[in-house]
């Protein structure tokens, strides 16, 4: 099933995307949108009779946090490696705040304290309910689903700061979408990143170094996860920079495709 938000121009709404998306994460033309009752993370699923065509709503972040979204750093060897990092011998763990999240199409915005921003594709995880301590046998009892995520970064701030808050924390530094996917498993899914359509990341979640229920397991023994948070499972090699008016396009498989266009700030 696929949980969309989304707008028609006034407030925003939930819903079940229907009908085929392609292989290469694109939706046919003839998908609706099949109009839910509130948000499903606070009442459930419960469909209304109404029924919006895909093509003429515009799809927001299918999650807005309720407190916070936790990244994971260097999880994948070759990314770390080329980051000039060890392998961490736990979850390297990191906070991005909930103003940094956007949703497919919103620009990601330039900031002018930043001449290094760099691309990050991740896979990225919902929770769906309170919890603390779970044992990473039950990690699919507090997922909700799976999402798009793309954690950009401020490189050149990372470097300078030497810890990630300001980095990794700016408005508009946490695209998701298009749509949460809650039957999917995310053990081989491949994740790519293509700037301008060229491709500059291409690995799979099987390489990853802490599995996402390791993850949860390692996140809820530190910290209460609440409905909505959002855990990024950390991004394959191949990062990168990016410009004012680059196009950044992330595809996981199963998923769906997350487009965003670079801005400069004002």
């Amino acid at each position: 099933m696929r949980i969309a938000r989304f707008t028609t121009g006034e407030d925003p709404l939930f819903g079940v995307v229907t009908g085929e998306v392609d292989e290469n994460g694109i939706p046919d033309d003839d998908c609706v949108i099949v109009g839910l009752h509130g948000d499903p993370l606070h009442v459930g699923l419960h469909l209304s009779n109404k029924e919006y065509p895909l093509s003429e709503v515009r799809l927001l972040s299918p999650v807005i946090p309720r407190s916070k979204v936790i990244g994971i750093g260097r999880n994948y060897a070759a990314h770390a490696a080329e980051m000039g990092g060890d392998v961490p011998d736990e979850p390297l763990m990191f906070i991005k705040p909930n103003t940094s999240v956007i949703g497919p199409n919103d620009p990601v915005f330039y900031p002018h304290q930043s001449s290094e921003v760099h691309y990050e594709g991740e896979l990225a995880v919902v929770i769906s309910r309170p919890c603390r301590d779970i044992p990473a046998e039950r990690f699919a009892d507090v997922v909700q689903g799976y999402t798009v995520g793309n954690d950009v970064t401020a490189r050149d701030l990372q470097r300078k700061d030497g810890q990630f808050t300001r980095a990794k924390g700016f408005d508009s530094f946490c695209p998701l979408g298009p749509w949460i996917e809650t039957e999917i498993d995310p053990t081989d899914l491949a994740v790519k990143t293509y700037v301008n359509g060229d491709l500059k990341q291409d690995g799979r979640t099987s390489d990853m170094i802490f599995k996402v229920p390791e993850l949860i397991a390692y996140v809820s023994s530190v910290m209460t996860l609440l409905p909505g948070d959002v855990i990024l499972t950390g991004t394959p090699e191949g990062v990168g920079p990016v410009q004012v008016d680059d196009e950044i396009e992330i595809f996981v498989e199963g998923i769906g495709n997350l487009t965003n266009k670079v801005k400069q700030r004002d």
